[in-house]
């Protein structure tokens, strides 16, 4: 059976245990809430919210309202959710992140 190297495990748990540092940064800070009511106010704002409800409906019909599960329906439109969040979007919120990375460089 292939194992990873030990490096990239090593490589890995230290991308995961900084992500976690700066999730919960993020968290204590209140940042993370504001970040995600601007997700919020972009997504309503572009059009997405509407777009994806759409699909849902759309996915609905096609299966039947008896046919489809929560859990079908997620795994259904995750992937056009996600494919549709316009680059500029995506781009603020990193740029939001960066900064605020840049002012609490101290992790």
């Amino acid at each position: 059976m292939w194992s990873q190297p030990r490096a990239f495990r090593v490589n890995m748990s230290k991308e995961s245990q900084m992500r976690a540092a700066i999730n919960q940064k993020l968290i204590e800070m209140g940042e993370r809430e504001r970040l995600k009511e601007l997700l919020r106010a972009k997504l309503i704002e572009c059009g997405w919210k509407d777009q994806l409800k759409a699909h849902c409906k759309d996915v609905i019909r096609e299966k039947g309202f008896e046919h489809v599960t929560v859990e079908d329906l997620v795994a259904e439109i995750t992937p056009k959710g996600r494919a549709l969040v316009p680059d500029s979007v995506k781009k603020e919120l990193l740029q939001r992140i960066r900064a605020f990375l840049a002012q609490h460089s101290a992790l």
